[in-house]
C-alpha cells in the first residue's frame, strides 16, 4: 500500500498541479474579458452619455514602460545572482565543514548554477537592451 502511494505523490505533483496551475490561471483571464465584457455591454445599454471607447480604453491593461521593463530585468539580473553566490558561499561552507551529508552542498551547487545561470542571462539582455534604448533615444 505504501508502495502505491510513494508512486502517486510524484504523478501528482509532476502531472497534475501544473496542469491545475495552468488552470487556474487560464479561468482566472477568461473571467477578467468577461467582466470587462460584461461592464462595456452595460454602459452602452445604458447609454448615460458615456463615452464606449474612452471606457474601453481605460479597461484595457496599462503597458510598462521601456524604462520600468528594464529596471525589472536588473532588479531580477541582481537579486538573482547574488542568490547564486550566496549559495555557492553556502556550498563552499558545506563542502569544507563537517557536514554530516554531503548531499547538502550537491543541492547548493545546483541552486547556485540555476541562479548564477537566470541572473547572469537577466543581466546581459539589461546591458544588451540597455545600449539598444540609447541608441535609439540618439
Amino acid at each position: 500500500m505504501e508502495e502505491i502511494i510513494a508512486l502517486f505523490i510524484p504523478i501528482a505533483i509532476c502531472v497534475v498541479l501544473p496542469i491545475a496551475i495552468v488552470y487556474i490561471g487560464f479561468r482566472s483571464k477568461t473571467n477578467e474579458t468577461n467582466k470587462k465584457a460584461e461592464i462595456l455591454i452595460k454602459a452602452i445599454e445604458a447609454n448615460n452619455g458615456i463615452d464606449a471607447d474612452k471606457l474601453a480604453a481605460s479597461l484595457q491593461k496599462t503597458s510598462k514602460s521601456r524604462l520600468d521593463i528594464l529596471n525589472q530585468r536588473l532588479l531580477v539580473g541582481c537579486v538573482s545572482t547574488l542568490l547564486g553566490i550566496a549559495s555557492a558561499c553556502y556550498a563552499l561552507y558545506a563542502d569544507f565543514s563537517s557536514q554530516p551529508d554531503p548531499q547538502v552542498a550537491h543541492i547548493a551547487y545546483l541552486c547556485c548554477a540555476a541562479f548564477l545561470a537566470v541572473g547572469i542571462g537577466y543581466l546581459v539582455v539589461y546591458f544588451v537592451t540597455r545600449d539598444q534604448i540609447n541608441d535609439n533615444q540618439d
